[in-house]
């Protein structure tokens, strides 16, 4: 299918920066573009640190600390994306917003570039409706954060996309050492955040329910389901367990499960209360900490289990 030498990344939010510092582990030319310069600093700082996170711990090549000063910043996002091979998208989480950007994008970009959007649950379809005349070139391309820590990446083509663009930007994936989850049908959530968010749907209702406290359901999942998983999946485990007993099982439970079609009114109470995550110092916890240092925490438990892993196979 051939390889991609340019690749233009549109928002230099998490996202973005995460893009940049895999896709130059994999030698390829970046552009990074936003609409402002405060997030293209931002970007830069966040791609260094990245780069040196990623060296300390043995998990890229020491030259990755000075490959990442060749990403390139712009404002111009026309001029950014005339030569790409791969446009990809992590703007705002808004049909409205993406549907804009693609319809500009097909003028914009190369007639043969792949135009991919990050949405983490938006339908491509939907996203490709005002650019009907390069849908064929637009697909769902969603990572899973940081970019440059977990391996699978969901590929989901829309309704018009064609299977040549399905087809090389599973390459693509392949080239920038990542594993695509082909996305069969282009339904809301597609793999990864329904089952996110079936999961933290029942973990509320447990909680509300008053079967187990917020801070037991959390250490429940992290050091045991989610432990666990990270050797085996779902499916692996009911075949290791056996069909019948989880059958057996699923005819107990299931009845008794979460079937709310409405996010959890928690949600709305700790939003009235000023409560929207880390970066208030409150959410379903309460944080003490710099939200950076948060989430450094997080990354280095990931790289833990991925330098464990890794060791295992080799």
């Amino acid at each position: 299918m051939g390889t991609f030498d340019e690749v233009t990344i549109i928002g230099a939010g998490a996202m973005g920066h995460g893009f940049a510092v895999q896709f130059v582990r994999s030698g390829i030319d970046v552009t990074v573009v936003d609409h402002r310069d405060v997030n293209l600093d931002r970007a830069r700082e966040q791609i260094r640190n990245a780069a040196q996170f990623l060296v300390e711990r043995e998990l890229a090549d020491p030259a990755l600390e000075a490959d990442v000063a060749t990403v390139d910043y712009t404002l111009d996002r026309e001029e950014a994306v005339a030569g790409s091979d791969l446009v990809l998208e992590t703007v705002a989480e808004d049909l409205g917003v993406k549907q804009e950007l693609f319809a500009e994008l097909a003028t914009e970009a190369n007639e043969d570039a792949i135009l991919a959007s990050n949405t983490s649950g938006l339908p491509i379809t939907d996203i490709a409706a005002e650019a009907s005349e390069v849908a064929d070139r637009i697909i769902g391309c969603h990572w899973w954060y940081p970019p440059y820590l977990l391996r699978p990446v969901e590929v989901i083509p829309g309704k018009r996309t064609s299977d040549r663009t399905v087809d090389r930007i599973r390459s693509f994936l392949q080239q920038v050492d990542r594993d695509p989850v082909l996305v069969k049908r282009d339904v809301p959530g597609f793999v990864w955040n329904r089952v996110q968010h079936a999961v933290v749907r029942e973990c509320l209702h447990i909680v509300e329910e008053g079967i187990a406290s917020r801070e037991d359901v959390n250490r429940a999942i992290r050091d045991g389901y989610a432990t666990r998983t990270a050797a085996i999946g779902p499916l692996e485990t009911v075949d290791i367990a056996g069909l019948e007993l989880f059958r057996t099982s699923a005819a107990d439970i299931y009845p008794d499960l979460c079937d709310r079609e409405t996010p959890n009114p928690s949600y709305e109470h700790r939003l009235a209360e000023g409560k929207t995550g880390i970066e208030a110092g409150a959410g379903f916890f309460e944080y003490d900490r710099d939200p950076d240092e948060i989430t450094a925490h997080r990354d280095e438990r990931v790289s833990a289990i991925r330098r464990a892993l890794r060791e295992r196979d080799d």
